[in-house]
Formats: structure tokens, sequence, C-alpha cells
């Protein structure tokens, strides 16, 4: 077993995701369905950012990734289309131990997400 299955509770914790697209978009609102308190760190956000904007819970930060942003940080997520720049958050996450997942980059991930099938209060989560 490479991983071991746990579930985080994430509740009011900051977390990071990296990148403006699509992909980091699912990743965010995944974060704040969890109750996450989450900064998105990219010069510009992709459409599908429109409706989690609005949320209290989310904070653009626009501009490039930097270490300094991982400070207070419970949890990482890059999906950055930059290899360099993810591999850049992974090594900045990991010296601090933050648990990080680089979306599509298993050997740059200390944690990686299932396919979650969620039917509250019964929540299901399924890894290959």
């Amino acid at each position: 077993m490479q991983f071991l299955p746990i579930f985080v509770d994430i509740q009011g914790k900051r977390c990071l995701v990296v990148g403006g697209n699509e992909i980091a978009a699912r990743k965010a609102a995944l974060l704040l369905q969890a109750g996450a308190q989450v900064t998105v760190v990219a010069p510009m956000l992709a459409p599908a950012f429109a409706e989690l904007v609005p949320q209290d819970r989310l904070q653009h930060q626009a501009g490039v990734f930097d270490s300094n942003l991982l400070q207070g940080i419970t949890l990482v997520i890059s999906a950055h289309e930059d290899d360099a720049v993810n591999r850049a958050v992974s090594e900045a996450a990991k010296a601090r131990q933050i648990p990080v997942n680089v979306v599509d980059m298993p050997a740059l991930c200390s944690f990686i997400l299932p396919s979650i099938i969620d039917r509250s209060p019964i929540l299901v989560a399924v890894s290959s």
C-alpha cells in the first residue's frame, strides 16, 4: 500500500490552491465543500471560479507562488500548468511538512485525492 487512506478535517483551516485554471477551480470547490478557508494564488482565474469567488471563505491573491504563502497553511493543492511551479510548490510544502497534492503528478504528492461519492452522511472514496 503506497498511501494510507485517511479523511482529514480541514473545517476552518487555511488551505492554498496554486493555479487559476479549471482544474484548480474544481479543487478549490472541493476544499470549500469540506469547510476550508481557501486562498488561490494565480495571476488570473478561469471562468469556473466565478461562482466560487463571492464566497467569504475564498480569497484570490493575484500573482505567482512564493514559499512565504505557506505560512499558516494546513494543506496545499497545486494545479499549475507549469511543471516547474508544481515542483517548487511540492518541495516548499514538503520542507515545511505541509501535506501537498500536485494534480496528475503523484511523484510530487504527499497525499492523493481519490474519486469521491458524496451521499452525506455516507461518503465513499475510491482510488486505484
